[in-house]
């Protein structure tokens, strides 16, 4: 007897309407958050570099798959955001419970 194999399920075309990004894939979608229009991308981590969520003050471990935000205009590398995938989908739903300053670290 051969082990049993589970095998997912793919969605019907009327269920999603925008495709999602596997864990090692990269999509760019543009979101509103804040009253602006942020750029979104989903990141499958890098090797050795932590970051710190901005939803929920946690860190973002090496390697682990989350989302990359920042303004549409006027957006420089200061201006990217990393968040866990899940925090960025609650953004509006619910705040930081730390407020850093602008001059803390952000790791």
């Amino acid at each position: 007897m051969s082990p049993r194999r589970n095998r997912i399920k793919s969605a019907a075309p009327h269920e999603s309407a925008e495709p999602a990004a596997p864990l090692g894939g990269s999509l760019r979608r543009t979101e509103s958050y804040q009253g602006d229009d942020w750029v979104v991308q989903t990141v499958a981590g890098t090797a050795g570099r932590f970051y710190r969520c901005p939803g929920c003050d946690q860190e973002i471990p090496p390697g682990t798959g989350h989302v990359v935000a920042w303004p549409m205009h006027g957006a420089g590398v200061d201006d990217r955001r990393h968040w866990h995938r899940a925090c960025w989908g609650a953004r509006e739903r619910r705040a930081s419970n730390l407020l850093r300053g602008r001059g803390a670290p952000r790791y």
